[in-house]
């Protein structure tokens, strides 16, 4: 009973120290693209997680009035082409980078402070081309930037 303990503790050790060292290199990927976001000035969160194809991640963030933003998508090469939009509170698409030949950015500017959700996903592959293959996964960063 005793080594049974032991070694699910150990089991629990190793899958949590896994856990942090994925979302550790996710972070210092993300911290690699904020240049991308010159010449805004970055909003001081780092916002990333892993995706694979056919997942959609999903962040709600207020933008102020009189502000001009950038939001940065960047993400690891293995995951190709992501796609990410812009939605009001009632999730009318504001933006899409589809319609934009799948650009890794987009600058604008807001007249009223509002809450808005910036959707993130890893289109799913060409069923031809997905016959057999693994599944791809990888960091994705949303960095969101703003001058005056």
């Amino acid at each position: 009973m005793k080594s049974t303990l032991l070694s699910l503790l150990t089991l629990v050790a190793i899958s949590a120290g896994g856990i942090t060292g994925g979302f550790a290199q996710c972070k210092t990927f993300t911290k690699k693209c904020l240049p991308k976001l010159q010449p805004y000035i970055h909003n001081g969160q780092l916002n990333s997680t892993t995706l694979a194809e056919s997942e959609t991640a999903e962040l709600m963030m207020t933008f102020y009035s009189g502000q001009n933003y950038r939001i940065q998508i960047c993400a690891q090469d293995v995951l190709g082409n992501v796609q990410f939009s812009l939605l009001d509170q009632d999730r009318n698409v504001i933006f899409d980078n589809k319609e934009h030949n799948f650009s890794d950015h987009w600058d604008f500017n807001v007249n009223s402070t509002m809450r808005f959700i910036i959707s993130v996903s890893i289109p799913a592959p060409d069923s031809k081309a997905a016959t057999n293959q693994i599944v791809q996964s990888g960091c994705v960063s949303v960095l969101v930037g703003f001058k005056d």
